[in-house]
């Protein structure tokens, strides 16, 4: 897995500047305006999100490293994929940017906080000395820094980088897959058993999640469209962040953990689609 975890921290810092460029101030405001659909949002990805994957892991006792690859990507937030399909969706694509982007910054925090503690719960042993801090300054360089310059981009250049919104998300895409086809291509011999041992479990996390933030939406949030998008939040994860995070933690261990970010990855993509395919059939 040597080449996706050299292409994880560039990977990651580009899809966060293509974030930065999509976003303004007043993306960060409108969780003041529209405080009850963020917050909806909010619980459901950064609190709900790793609490179910705690459950199931218990529930099926699974092992403690698939355990805490799960817990990996559950902390995680979501991605500019989770914005993409918002719109295909005809769901509240503001409210998703604006989840997007203040979880993301969050997650320098959330993240090495719930990883930390999932660790010591599972009674992992890390070889790779590494602390708390230390992943989050990390975590804010590649995820913070590259918000911000291209916040920065964006005001300087907005007209430029209006026109070019699109392709920007294309190209953080196509990052994000390029990280994840490279894994799948290094462990392709182990791809079959990756699915076979975590499949059904993230299944089970991405499938569960959405059903919740689609019902959570449902009775919470002030309309269909932020339904879709809280529903959409609360199964997409930014496996690269996961990824990145992962190797920090873990070094060359890093394999036996991320099987359920890989298998994940893959998984979410298609339930997401099919989710879009209904709704989209339904209106």
């Amino acid at each position: 897995m040597e080449i996706a975890t050299k292409l994880a921290p560039i990977g990651l810092a580009l899809i966060m500047l293509g974030l930065g460029m999509t976003l303004t101030i007043q993306d960060f405001i409108r969780v003041i305006k529209i405080p009850k659909d963020f917050l909806v949002g909010f619980v459901s990805q950064l609190i709900l999100l790793p609490i179910v994957a705690l459950i199931i892991s218990l529930a099926l006792n699974l092992p403690a490293e698939i355990a805490i690859g799960l817990m990996l990507i559950a902390c995680a937030p979501g991605g500019v994929t989770s914005n993409v399909l918002t719109k295909f969706a005809n769901g509240d694509v503001a409210l998703s940017i604006t989840l997007t982007a203040v979880v993301s910054l969050i997650s320098i925090i959330s993240v090495p906080f719930i990883m930390f503690s999932s660790i010591d719960f599972f009674e992992i042993n890390i070889v790779k000395e590494i602390s708390m801090i230390g992943i989050a300054l990390k975590m804010f360089a590649v995820v913070t820094v590259p918000v911000i310059i291209g916040m920065l981009i964006k005001y300087f250049a907005k007209d430029f980088i209006d026109k070019q919104a699109p392709t920007i998300q294309k190209i953080s895409i196509i990052l994000f897959s390029l990280v994840f086809i490279s894994i799948w291509i290094e462990e392709w011999d182990n791809l079959a058993s990756y699915i076979l041992n975590a499949g059904l479990v993230v299944l089970i996390l991405n499938v569960t999640m959405m059903i919740i933030g689609f019902y959570i939406g449902k009775y919470f949030a002030s309309g269909v469209a932020q339904q879709k998008c809280i529903s959409l939040e609360s199964g997409l994860q930014n496996g690269t962040l996961a990824l990145f995070v992962g190797t920090q933690i873990f070094g060359e261990n890093i394999t036996v953990y991320i099987v359920p970010t890989a298998a994940y990855a893959l998984i979410m993509m298609l339930t997401s689609i099919i989710f879009v395919f209904i709704i989209k059939n339904k209106s």
